[in-house]
Order: C-alpha cells, then structure tokens, then sequence
C-alpha cells in the first residue's frame, strides 16, 4: 500500500507538471472518442468541464487575450491562441461593408476551428448607438438623447436592431451599455449617459434584453457589456479616467443601481472602467471586482478589460508583470492588449508558473469565458449568418430610429414661434449643425472621434427634414453663416452646438459653451428681427444663458444620428415634444458640477420639458 500512495501521488505530480508546462491531460477513455464538449444536446456546464481538461495553460493564457485586429492577422491569432479579436473606433475591412466585415471574421473563425480543439474567437465592438463602426449601419440617437426619451421599450427595440445590424457582420459582442452615471457635465463622454440619476441608466438598462435577445443562442443574439465598472461618471472635475473621489456609500448609491440591473438582465459581461475610486485604479481593485461584483452582487459572466487599461494601474508607460498579476488577481477575466497581446500571454504564463497567479483564477477566468461562447452557439454556428444583412440599415431599421429622435427632443422654450407653420411660411435655416451628418450623430461614428461632413454616413440632416417637411407655398432658405436674412422671412432656425469628440479630446474643464461661430450666429439673426428658433446639437447642455433673452423657441436635440429628420417633425408639431431633461441645465460653467438635489438652481431643471399641447 505505501508504494501505491507514492505511485499515485508520483502521477498527480506528474500531471500537474504538464498542466502548467503547457499539456492538456485527457482522459484516456476520450481519446478517441467524441468529445464531450462537442455534443451539443449536453449541457453547458459539463461541455466547459469536458474542454478545460483538454486544453493545456498556453490554452487558457490564450482565452483570456484579447487582441486587435489591424495587429493579429488570422495566422497570427491562432498562434497565440487568442481568446478575442476586436475592431477599435475606426478600425475596419476595406471596403467597410457588412460582406467585408463578415468576410474578415469568417477567417478569423475558420482559423480558429481548424485547429486541434476547434475553439472559435469572439469578435467584439463598440456598438454604442448602432453598430456604428460599419458604414450604412442604423445610427441612432446616443444615450443621453434616449434618457431624455424616457421610453425604455423603445430602448430595448433599438438594442434588438442593433443586435441584428452587428450579428449579420459576424460580430457577437458589442462593448455596450455605457451605464455611466454622469455627475459633471464637463467630462467628455456626457453624451453616453443616460442621465444623472441612477434611475436613468436603470430604467435604459434594458437595451441589454435587446441586444442578448431570449436566448444568446438566436443568430440575432450579441453578448452585451455593460461599462464601465464603477463610477467613471462621478470623477473631480470631470476629467476622463480620473479620481472619483467619494466614499463607498455614495458609490453604493448613485453608481452601483444600474450594474444591479444589468446582473438582472443578464449581461454576459462587464468592463472595468479607466478611472481611479479614491486613488485606486479600477483595474487592480480586487474589492470593486472580485468581492463587490462577482461575490456581493453574485456575477456570474465574465470582466474584461478596457483598451490598454491594465497599461495604467502603476501609473506608467506600458504594462508590467505586477500589473499583470495584480489585475488577474483582482478578477479581470479577460483582458484587452490590443497591440501587446504576445507579450501579455507571456507575461500572464510566466506569472502562473512563478506562482505569482492561481491556476484556479485561470480556470474560474476560462469557466466563465467559454460558457458564454458556448451559450452564444459559436461552437455549432461560428460563421456569419449571412441572411441578416438583407435589412441592414434598411427603412425599417431607420423608422425606429426617426421615432426615437423625436421622443429625445426637448422643448426647453417657446415663446409662440413653435411648432412652424408647414404651409405659407417663409423659414430661414443656418448654423454649422443644420446640415451635417457627421456633426449631429457625434462620436463613435465609423471613427474613434467622429467626424464632421455633411454625408459622411446615410440618412437625414435637419435641414433635409425641414425641406421635405414644408407644405404648400413654404420656402426654406440655407446659409451657415446666416447671410442674406432679411425681415421677409417669418422664422430663423439656428442649429448650433458642439462638433464631434470622444472620451479625453471630449473634455472641457473650463466648461460646456458656444463657440464664436455659433455667438455671432446668434447674434447676426437677432439682429435682423426675425424670430428667432435655436437648436442645440450637443452631447450635453450648453451654456447659452446670455443668449436665451432673445430666443424665442429653444429645442435640445442632443445628437440624434443618421435621422435629423425626426428632429424637424418636432419642430413641424408633427410629433408633440415629449422629452425631458435627464441632466440638469447649468446657469453657468461655474455651476459645474450641478445635479438634482444639490440644490443649486439651474437654468433649466431635471425633468424639465415643455409640450405644444
């Protein structure tokens, strides 16, 4: 009996050696049977039992990487054994069509299911308002035009659209929801809030049914991600990736609700956010994400990384193997190396054999990864269903989102010049945003930042609702800069507002305000005597207190996307304005930040929106 115990206890050594030196151990019995984890009728658990004993540490190393496209070809993905590809701001197939974003993944997948264990990647982008990465994709309102809708049915509908608009590409993960909560509006990403009280990103989080659909496994079906845990909407001063500076009871309060709510939806995965809680960075924070998220609030998905974000837990130029350490060890799952990703794999290997990383974290990692790849139906189904792309960016599709920008605008004054007369009118329509796509559908639009031009992407600007909207005996006449306006015309419509940014470039610490263009704009039409109608076109409230004097109509579109049309049905009377203000309206930047229930008096309250009727 004694040489039994050190012959079996030989074997365990022997077997745990292999493990972590890179073999898989297989049952013999299996050998060359089919596998388990091939059989569709068993269930998902007992598939990822069945696989993780087969795949060896280079395996999970490789599932738990996340890499860029335009830096791993197909080739070179499998060789690293990646877990993930994803498209950046921008980074597309040329040409920039639904066939050549399903050709290119096709080939990442048929990589990865020719080799020996055949496990297909996940390709993943941001989707945040359409899949916007993708030209002729329906471009609908960002988030904080739908906080103001306040319609959450309607959400969870463009949430579906947008499932099927990414999943005919062959993209099954879309790094969306942002459930930010935003607290100042000077931070860059405002515009992806859906307002400045918890219950806004809560009752919205339903985009998430709408995007996972009622089963993962329906070829319409995209993992959502919930981002970004936890408060980066609450940062001093506003600043991107910044300190949020409060304590746990606040963070409790304001920033936790709308993650309690997309646990309950089902978010198959959720993404740590860039900023410091308190001078910690999220990333290494093993209380926000091990205790809080996976133990308190019991997430059972998988955490990934954002861009490049364990790069910064040291405060230093490119990551290290304590930060590598520190971050798998606080519970990030799977983490974005866009450009890094050998090194990453490397370094997260040699971590796990020097003992610095838990083979059981490894494992709890690659448990929650490939269950959701294997609830998607990648393992059966990793090709692009095709068939979708036939209602790509189609009527259908831009209805919904014409209805959703008119739920969005919010009426903020008027003065008897509104709704515009259609028939017998005389309009006179200027400003930078009255006739540019790219200006009113703002960032994350086939690029990073986004960019102006007037058809940079399909659809309606203002101007084009204005024109088809006018009836009988209507003329309307466009100048930018507003020459040529004379007391004949009956009606002045400025559209005035911010141009395209993202998160950093999108930052304004000395506060959100007009440019020159647009305050001589204003002026040079007040100036003329003809009442006076502004539109904002921005992804937050813009101080125009000095200006409101002599506005006689003022409407905030916020930035509705490919259908500017659905603007001009409100401004027509077309559609009744309805929206409400889901961030508070500042007096001034000094104000800033203001929110409901400081008590600070804005110039125009939470909640507050007028109506025609």
């Amino acid at each position: 009996m004694p040489l039994l115990r050190t012959t079996r206890s030989l074997r365990t050594a022997v077997l745990a050696g292999l493990l972590l030196a890179g073999t898989a151990v297989v049952p013999m019995a299996s050998a060359t049977a089919t596998p388990l984890y091939k059989n569709s009728s068993a269930s998902v658990a007992d598939r990822v039992t069945d696989l993780m004993a087969r795949m060896t540490l280079d395996d999970k190393v490789g599932q738990m990487t996340q890499g860029e496209r335009g830096s791993a070809t197909p080739a070179q993905a499998v060789a690293a054994r990646l877990g993930s590809i994803l498209s950046g701001g921008g980074s597309t197939p040329t040409p920039n069509t639904p066939q050549a974003w399903a050709d290119m993944i096709d080939a990442y997948q048929r990589a990865a299911t020719s080799t020996g264990l055949g496990i297909p990647i996940i390709y993943g982008s941001d989707a945040v308002h359409g899949h916007n990465n993708v030209h002729g994709a329906t471009v609908f309102p960002h988030n904080i035009g739908l906080g103001a809708a306040n319609d959450p049915r309607l959400v969870e509908q463009i949430g579906a659209i947008t499932a099927r608009e990414t999943a005919a590409t062959g993209v099954k993960w879309a790094f969306a929801p942002c459930l930010c909560v935003a607290r100042d509006d000077r931070w860059g990403r405002t515009y992806e809030s859906f307002g400045e009280v918890p219950a806004n990103a809560v009752a919205n989080s339903v985009v998430i049914k709408g995007l996972q659909g009622s089963a993962l496994g329906d070829t319409t079906s995209v993992l959502a991600s919930a981002k970004h845990f936890i408060g980066d909407g609450g940062t001093t001063g506003g600043v991107d990736q910044g300190n949020t500076q409060i304590t746990l009871d606040e963070l409790r309060r304001v920033h936790l609700p709308p993650f309690q709510a997309a646990i309950a939806h089902g978010t198959g995965t959720v993404m740590i956010s860039f900023n410091s809680w308190n001078g910690v960075k999220d990333h290494g924070n093993k209380f926000l994400i091990t205790d809080l998220l996976k133990g308190e609030l019991g997430y059972s998905g998988f955490v990934v990384s954002d861009w490049n974000g364990i790069d910064q837990i040291d405060g230093q130029t490119g990551f290290t193997a304590a930060e590598v350490k520190q971050a798998v060890n606080a519970g990030i799952d799977m983490v974005m190396v866009p450009y890094d990703y050998q090194k990453f794999v490397g370094t997260l290997k040699a971590e796990v054999l020097n003992g610095n990383i838990p083979m059981s974290r490894i494992d709890d990692a690659n448990r929650r990864i490939l269950t959701k790849k294997f609830e998607l139906g990648l393992f059966e189904r990793p090709y692009t269903d095709r068939s979708l792309q036939q209602d790509f960016g189609s009527a259908a599709h831009h209805a919904v989102a014409r209805q959703a920008v008119r739920e969005s605008q919010v009426l903020l004054k008027n003065d008897g010049v509104l709704p515009l007369a259609k028939q017998d009118n005389k309009i006179f329509v200027a400003g930078k945003n009255a006739n540019d796509m790219g200006n009113q559908a703002g960032g994350w639009t086939l690029t990073w930042q986004g960019q102006s031009g007037a058809r940079v992407i399909p659809g309606t600007t203002i101007l084009d609702g204005i024109r088809s909207g006018a009836g009988k005996g209507t003329v309307v006449t466009y100048d930018r800069a507003g020459g040529g306006i004379d007391r004949s015309y009956k009606v002045a419509v400025a559209v005035v507002g911010e141009t395209p940014y993202a998160e950093g470039q999108g930052d304004r610490p000395g506060g959100v305000v007009l440019d020159a263009e647009d305050v001589a704009l204003i002026g040079k039409l007040r100036a003329s005597g003809v009442p006076l109608v502004v539109v904002t076109v921005s992804g937050r409230p813009v101080d125009l207190t000095a200006q409101l004097p002599s506005i006689r109509g003022l409407v905030a579109a916020w930035l509705p996307g490919s259908e500017g049309a659905g603007v001009a049905d409100v401004l027509y009377g077309d559609y009744n304005p309805t929206g409400k203000l889901s961030f508070t309206w500042p007096r001034s930047t000094s104000q800033q930040p203001i929110n409901a229930g400081d008590g600070k008096q804005g110039l125009f309250p939470y909640g507050y929106g007028l109506s025609y009727r």
